[in-house]
């Protein structure tokens, strides 16, 4: 076992499942990863595992089907998985998003009609704030629900969804005046829709049209999409929680949780990329000895592993917050923030002990280069996790003068 990135105080229970996570990305996921990813291919054979493995309901509770384990093993998972391929991760991300805001803010009619077979990987989740003009600033969205009866008509498009071809339900953010008068607070006039539609694309049910995969630089073999509202229509026992104007509160506890995942993903890469890094510097030889033997490689080294192990103390505790029933956005934050920010920065060390052979696609920290920008600027960028630690710092150490 290395002795980076240890977590203490797991219970027997967490390191069997985490040791049986590692063992599968060892043997699943890391020996086809690069291949898959230069394809742009969809990893369905690692999913089939993963959801065999009991991942996709780890957090969902028991009474639903789920393992009800805690946001802390799942993170840990995270980790071992994007190790192996961010991609893979990121499909269970957005899954598990919707099932934790379904848990925390759905309907008991909700909750026993979703989660069970969410639990088992037969319902697969995906969630949708962004919009092409908005980026990170979501009380700017312009997508509307309109109330007509007993439904509800949706218009409006939407950018940046993970697993918006293969999943089956989104949970989508939209503006809803109903019940809201002129100049209510945007935040406060939003919310969110449970969407059911079939997988592919194309019109993948009436009014709703997922148009094709977003080309990306990084983070292939998940498809990243649009999403395009014109006359959807949606019952009205199919609002999150049966209230409307409650999205954005509901969003924003899936989005803290979903940072931590950020972070783990994080973690997990830059450890990959020590690994890789490390290896390499005992088998290439300069100047008559292996390139580990030179200080320069020495201090980068160093500084790596340095990087890995305080990003992995700050998720680790960001998700222990989290699970004691503690607010946890600047934790999540400052989490998310360092573990992307060090990501990259081991990720470009790792490749400039590779020398040449880094800029090589036969090597894999090749793709670890092109995949760790993502994590700057995915689940809110690194600017808007500083503003959100600044904004809590001021909240929290406010003058008493």
């Amino acid at each position: 076992m290395a002795r980076l990135a240890q977590t203490a105080g797991l219970t027997d229970i967490q390191q069997e499942i985490l040791s049986t996570v590692r063992d599968f990305v060892d043997k699943e996921i890391i020996p086809v990863a690069t291949e898959l990813e230069h394809r742009d291919e969809y990893p369905q054979q690692i999913v089939d595992g993963l959801k065999e493995l009991g991942l996709f309901g780890l957090m969902i509770p028991e009474e639903y089907g789920g393992l009800g384990e805690s946001l802390l093993t799942y993170a840990l998972c995270v980790e071992e998985i994007a190790r192996g391929w961010m991609s893979v991760s990121g499909i269970i991300n957005t899954h598990f998003i919707v099932a934790y805001m379904l848990k925390q803010h759905g309907t008991e009619e909700q909750k026993e009609y979703f989660l069970p077979r969410m639990a088992a990987g037969e319902i697969r989740g995906a969630f949708s704030m962004s919009e092409p003009a908005l980026g990170s600033d979501v009380s700017a969205i312009t997508s509307k629900a309109v109330k007509d009866g007993e439904e509800y008509v949706l218009n409006g498009q939407k950018m940046w969804l993970t697993n918006g071809g293969t999943s089956t339900l989104v949970a989508v953010l939209v503006k809803s005046d109903e019940g809201h008068p002129e100049g209510t607070a945007p935040h406060k006039s939003m919310t969110t829709f449970l969407v059911e539609k079939e997988p592919g694309f194309g019109e993948v049910r009436p009014g709703l049209t997922i148009p094709g995969k977003i080309d990306k630089m990084g983070y292939k073999g998940v498809d990243t999409t649009e999403l395009i509202m014109d006359g959807l229509r949606i019952p009205a026992n199919r609002v999150l929680g049966g209230v409307t104007g409650r999205g954005f509160y509901q969003m924003m506890d899936g989005v803290e949780v979903g940072r931590v995942n950020v972070a783990a993903r994080g973690c997990g890469v830059a450890q990959r990329a020590f690994e890789l890094g490390v290896s390499y510097a005992q088998q290439r030889h300069t100047f008559g000895k292996a390139i580990a033997q030179h200080q320069a490689i020495q201090f980068k080294l160093a500084e790596m592993a340095t990087k890995v192990e305080a990003a992995h103390a700050m998720m680790v505790n960001a998700a222990r917050k989290k699970d004691s029933g503690e607010r946890n956005d600047l934790e999540a934050g400052m989490a998310k923030y360092l573990a992307s920010e060090y990501c990259k920065e081991v990720v470009e060390d790792a490749f400039r002990i590779h020398g040449g052979y880094g800029f090589s696609k036969e090597y894999e920290i090749e793709r670890l280069y092109r995949e760790a920008p993502m994590l700057l600027i995915g689940e809110g960028t690194a600017e808007i996790q500083k503003m959100i630690i600044g904004r809590r710092l001021l909240e929290e150490y406010r003058f008493q003068g």
